[in-house]
């Protein structure tokens, strides 16, 4: 009765998860027991488990979601608001244990260990440090610069530095540090498209991580050259607000008609992922393009003057074209973002061509008795003009 009260409280934070590996049925059941002897099948194909996870005597609610086939690749990990909070910062890893996992029982051993350095992780966080902290902090800021310093917040935890590179543009890196700094190294978050790797001694500080950032500044400014020419001299569909990380533009070609281009900030000579959007008598000419013209590529020119050399185009710019242009409505929601989705999906019979959310012209054709589906795959009629129209209900659209 009291395992059963703990199990209506509070609704779970769906963490998803994947892994190549499947949960063995009985034996694996058993072993999960013995290992979490308070996480308990909710069904009798025991797809679904809800109950507690054991870890320095601190009880933890969790529920797992498996599919019919028990595979873990489609499993969903639901987590306690409470476990959530502690879990903060370690959801990344979370995913990365299970990806090596063998099977369930594996998991919650890694997803426990796991659990356990994040609690003692948050014990030695809310330890204050020793007078000698703030003394050596307060120096390396005085070193390096109080004008580079961004943020600082009121336990010296988490520090913003800013710095600009070459071309001018303002970047942020996000220091937080730990108790024993300087003698552990702190974590770093960038708004670089790449990771960002710090090397670190005993001896390093503040000035030693701002001069690495500064380097790694360098090292990208091509990258950037390249996505602010894209988002000056085209018109960018997405992402709306492009940040200094993001590797992808959606870029409009005409009406209902565009690219999606993926820009590899290590190989920016090469050829970006194309994938183009729209009706397949308008896109099926410019895959031929493409794919004819793809030895034109050169490395002495930029992305952006390669693929109009190769596609043999000029792209629509805002000083040509209004965005009217190219922001036509759903023909089922009437909107044109939907959760910060534009409509990607078109009518391929030319007199027709209307465009639609993914998302709303799946569920459109899923309440048709005369639409059929394959796996995730729908095919119907267009709701304005009858012809057969398909769509992939995917998270990615190439």
């Amino acid at each position: 009765m009291q395992l059963h009260r703990k199990l209506t409280h509070n609704a779970g934070v769906t963490l998803r998860v994947r892994s190549s590996s499947s949960c063995k049925t009985m034996a694996g059941y058993d072993a999960l027991i013995n290992e979490c002897p308070l996480l308990l099948p909710q069904n009798r194909q025991k797809t679904v488990f809800d109950g507690f996870v054991m870890v320095k005597d601190k009880e933890f609610r969790v529920r797992i979601l498996l599919p019919e086939d028990r595979d873990l690749k489609h499993a969903r990990l639901q987590c306690s608001w409470q476990l959530n909070q502690v879990l903060h910062g370690y959801q990344h890893i979370v995913k990365q244990r299970l990806q090596q996992s063998t099977d369930l029982v594996n998991f919650m051993l890694e997803f426990k260990t796991v659990l356990e350095i994040a609690l003692r992780n948050k014990h030695d966080l809310q330890t204050p440090p020793p007078p000698q902290y703030y003394a050596q902090l307060i120096k390396e800021i005085g070193n390096l610069g109080w004008d580079k310093l961004a943020y600082m917040d009121t336990e010296f935890r988490t520090i913003k530095l800013k710095a600009e590179d070459s071309a001018g543009r303002e970047h942020m890196i996000t220091i937080k540090l730990k108790s024993k700094y300087p003698a552990e190294p702190p974590d770093c978050a960038t708004d670089f498209p790449v990771p960002f790797v710090l090397s670190w001694t005993h001896e390093s500080s503040l000035e030693n991580l701002h001069s690495q950032f500064l380097a790694a500044l360098d090292s990208l400014k091509e990258f950037w050259d390249v996505m602010d020419e894209i988002d000056e001299k085209t018109w960018v569909l997405e992402p709306e607000n492009p940040a200094r990380a993001s590797t992808t533009r959606r870029i409009a070609l005409s009406n209902n008609v565009s690219i999606n281009l993926e820009v590899d900030p290590r190989h920016l000579k090469m050829l970006p992922e194309c994938c183009f959007l729209g009706a397949d008598h308008v896109v099926a000419p410019l895959k031929n393009k493409l794919n004819t013209n793809m030895h034109l590529w050169s490395p002495e020119c930029t992305v952006l003057q390669n693929l109009k050399d190769i596609l043999e185009i000029d792209f629509p710019s805002k000083a040509t074209h209004e965005k009217s242009s190219f922001s036509m409505e759903c023909g089922i929601c009437y909107a044109y973002r939907l959760s910060s989705a534009i409509p990607d999906q078109v009518c391929d019979d030319p007199r027709c061509g209307q465009p639609f959310h993914q998302e709303c012209l799946y569920e459109w054709l899923r309440g048709l008795p005369s639409s059929r589906q394959s796996f995730n795959v729908i095919f119907g009629e267009c709701p304005y003009c009858s012809k057969p129209i398909t769509v992939k209900m995917t998270s990615k659209r190439c």
